[in-house]
């Protein structure tokens, strides 16, 4: 069993707002199913520490920032859109990436070889103009 990688968030928020809390609800529900412990959260209201947000060039909030493992990410909004912040995490990526290799090795063995390139000799050969 592959090591899980650890993950270092913070998310970004302006106060008690109703975005702002729908964001922390929905990225602990995330973390709690997805990450099981594997992670640090740091909350960070940017209306008490606006130094933090200018010196992150964070410009909207909330906003959630993937500081490790790299690349850095950010996600805008309320986060509501659970495969889109799956996503941003790379954590929905990877299990595509898994799913589709594996669909790829089955449809690939289910075809025989000489059917499967047999599109592209028709495109390649299609009608010619003659002068």
């Amino acid at each position: 069993m592959p090591a899980r990688k650890t993950y270092i968030l913070k998310l970004y928020v302006a106060g008690n707002t109703p975005n702002s809390m729908r964001a922390l609800k929905t990225l602990r529900n995330i973390l709690e199913t997805e990450f099981r412990g594997v992670y640090a959260l740091k909350v960070i209201d940017v209306l008490k520490n606006p130094q933090l947000a200018e010196e992150d060039k964070i410009l909207a909030t909330p906003t959630l920032a993937k500081i490790l493992p790299p690349p850095v990410r950010r996600i805008i909004g309320d986060l509501s859109d659970r495969e889109r912040v799956l996503i941003g995490l790379d954590l929905l990526y990877e299990e595509l990436v898994d799913e589709s290799f594996n669909l790829e090795e089955t449809s690939a063995d289910s075809v025989p070889d000489d059917t499967r390139d047999q599109s592209r000799d028709d495109q390649a050969s299609g009608p010619m103009e003659t002068s």
